[in-house]
């Protein structure tokens, strides 16, 4: 396995906390942690979360763009703060039914696979972005297309009820 500067900073946030370092599908891992701050989300808000992501889009643009140049690398397979960031944005809808109950559980493993099948199948126009987009843009933007359609799915499964038909299931 080659080495990398994962005492710098900015590598260390790029590769999700060092989850991008996993041996086999290093997205899915940061993903995967990336779910780990959903207490932050639900303690946050709406509105907080929001802003939150917003920031860590800003802040990710510039943090992947700078992470790729250290690495000389465009699109670093270890960079997953772009899917944190789209893992956060699926999450957002289940903000409003966060009781912790088996519901809540159900959500989170059902925004998890949604936004992995979207980051990874990347449908138009989340392809366009990933081919034509540049730089910490071009890193960050493709994974918040998949995560709002993640999102905009899990919006219209909480509005319809059907996360708590499957937890009657369970």
């Amino acid at each position: 396995m080659p080495s990398y500067p994962i005492k710098n900073p900015i590598i260390f946030l790029a590769f999700g906390l060092g989850s991008g370092l996993s041996p086999k599908a290093p997205g899915t891992a940061g993903s995967a942690l990336a779910l780990v701050f959903f207490p932050v989300l639900v303690a946050l808000g709406l509105w907080g979360s929001i802003g939150l992501i917003i920031a860590a889009s800003i802040f990710g643009v510039w943090l992947c763009g700078k992470a790729a140049d250290i690495l000389k690398v465009h699109d670093h397979s270890a960079i997953v703060w772009d899917e944190f960031v789209g893992q956060w944005l699926s999450l957002l809808p289940l903000l409003a039914i966060a009781d912790w109950n088996t519901a809540t559980y159900i959500g989170i493993l059902l925004a998890f696979v949604l936004f992995r099948i979207f980051d990874i199948l990347k449908p138009w126009p989340i392809s366009w972005c990933d081919k034509n987009l540049h730089g910490g843009l071009g890193i960050m933007f493709d994974d918040v297309l998949a995560g709002l359609a993640a999102g905009g799915l899990m919006w219209l499964i909480v509005d319809a009820g059907w996360l708590n038909t499957l937890s009657s299931f369970f």
